[in-house]
């Protein structure tokens, strides 16, 4: 479980929050520059808040005295780029952080990116970065995932696998995940419960 309660002075706002993730998939939806992607860097251990605090499982995270480095927070995190090194190989890319092997091969072939190990992230269409991205995130067993517009670069008649193999993951799994979307459709397949972000501050 997920516990955040920050706030951020960003550039045009303050950044204002209060909510908890159970196990569950949590849709966070808003404008533009509301504040979505802030939230996850903070989670994160990108973004440094000016107060508050954040706790995972009964472990603070963040707070006016703690604030755990990134790979301290043993959390997963698929960037809207995908953020893939591009000097490694997909295989590299994956196991990178020492995950665990045999728990990285299922997700390997569970999304069924076998035939792409020995390719670089410059031969990989949208969707295929996304899965190796995935896997990447998913490889150390993180105790959360967060997710930033994960499907906003695959094309719309192939987003439905997509929703129905990370759904599949979801099953398997025993975490929280954040996604930020723009898709309202996206969030109804996909999430257990929607925040609306506005300027920084939750709406509904």
């Amino acid at each position: 479980m997920l516990k955040c309660n920050i706030e951020k002075q960003l550039n045009h706002f303050v950044l204002n929050v209060d909510f908890d993730v159970k196990n569950e998939i949590l849709c966070i939806m808003g404008e533009s520059g509301s504040g979505k992607t802030s939230i996850l860097n903070s989670i994160a251990g990108l973004l440094t808040p000016d107060k508050g605090s954040i706790v995972l499982n009964e472990n603070i995270i963040f707070s006016e005295q703690i604030n755990l480095k990134p790979q301290e927070r043993n959390i997963g995190y698929v960037f809207q780029d995908y953020a893939l090194f591009p000097n490694m190989s997909v295989k590299d890319n994956i196991f990178f952080m020492n995950p665990d092997e045999s728990y990285s091969n299922s997700l390997i072939e569970k999304l069924g990116i076998e035939y792409l190990l020995k390719n670089f992230p410059n031969t990989l269409s949208g969707g295929e970065k996304q899965k190796v991205s995935i896997v990447r995130a998913l490889s150390n067993k993180p105790d959360l995932l967060l997710m930033d517009e994960p499907f906003s670069s695959i094309d719309e008649k192939f987003k439905n696998k997509f929703y129905e193999e990370l759904i599949e993951i979801k099953k398997s799994l025993d975490i929280p995940i954040i996604m930020v979307t723009h898709n309202r459709i996206e969030a109804e397949i996909l999430s257990n419960r929607v925040i609306f972000i506005d300027k920084g501050r939750i709406v509904k």
